[in-house]
């Protein structure tokens, strides 16, 4: 059985409502694992939405652990350069002291709101999800947005990657792709078809209507991936070993396509 350790912010609803798909999912058997504990950056009392996710994680009877990131030693808010790289690795130290006896067969960062340090890279097998398809788009889901458009790219999509020290930059573990091209997003292509890219974002920003269907479409296929990559998991499709991604077989792949079960569960 895979054991999966969680680690989230908790800060706000969504971070309750990926906890509560992936344990209703394990609970009726379509993943084959358990959740070990989860582990969060804040602690009770510091905001109102983690209250709430901690409240969530004691119903589940899941072992909840809690290390604040705001109350360690140096964190100001305004840590930069190296001084960042030495309190990331201090901090993460004393998490892994926390975390100690635990060892999980995958680490899941869900709404994590921290970079993690090269040594917990090393010592756990963790992923996190990014919008965008393997090989593309780097940064926030702004920016990926924004650089499909800027790109006139035909398809975008979601995957799950080996975290490394070294933002998005690890290897893709599982994804899915979707057109953006066809309908519905033709016309929205049409209307800013020879326009300024600087002049959308200054007029419209976010709520351009292309920017906001992509959006729509790639948010729509978040928490089917993670739950997807978990059933992947636990029925030995897909395993890392050393820091590299392979099938079933045995056999090192760049990524395990799970677009068709995807697609099924957003109904395209």
């Amino acid at each position: 059985m895979l054991t999966i350790g969680w680690f989230s912010t908790g800060r706000d609803e969504a971070a309750r409502q990926l906890l509560q798909v992936v344990y209703q999912k394990i609970q009726a058997g379509e993943i084959e694992g358990k959740i070990a504990f989860v582990f969060s950056n804040r602690e009770p009392g510091e905001a109102e939405e983690s209250d709430l996710f901690f409240d969530l994680i004691r119903g589940y009877r899941i072992p909840l652990v809690c290390f604040s990131s705001s109350k360690f030693k140096g964190s100001s808010g305004k840590v930069e350069g190296e001084a960042l790289h030495r309190w990331r690795l201090e901090y993460d130290r004393e998490v892994m002291k926390g975390l100690n006896g635990l060892r999980p067969d995958l680490c899941v960062l869900a709404g994590y709101m921290l970079i993690v340090g090269e040594e917990m890279c090393r010592r756990y097998d963790m992923i996190n999800l990014h919008p965008a398809v393997p090989g593309g788009p780097t940064g926030s889901w702004q920016k990926v947005i924004w650089k499909l458009i800027e790109g006139k790219a035909t398809e975008s999509g979601v995957m799950m990657h080996l975290v490394t020290p070294e933002l998005d930059k690890g290897p893709a573990i599982t994804y899915c792709t979707y057109s953006i091209r066809g309908e519905p997003f033709d016309k929205y292509w049409v209307e800013i078809d020879g326009r300024p890219m600087a002049e959308i974002k200054k007029e419209q920003g976010e709520n351009n209507a292309l920017f906001q269907r992509i959006r729509q479409h790639g948010l729509a296929r978040e928490f089917p991936l993670i739950v997807s990559t978990l059933k992947a998991f636990g029925q030995g499709e897909v395993k890392i070993e050393g820091g590299r991604v392979f099938d079933r077989e045995g056999k090192l792949i760049s990524g395990y396509d799970l677009s068709a079960e995807v697609n099924i569960a957003v109904g395209a």
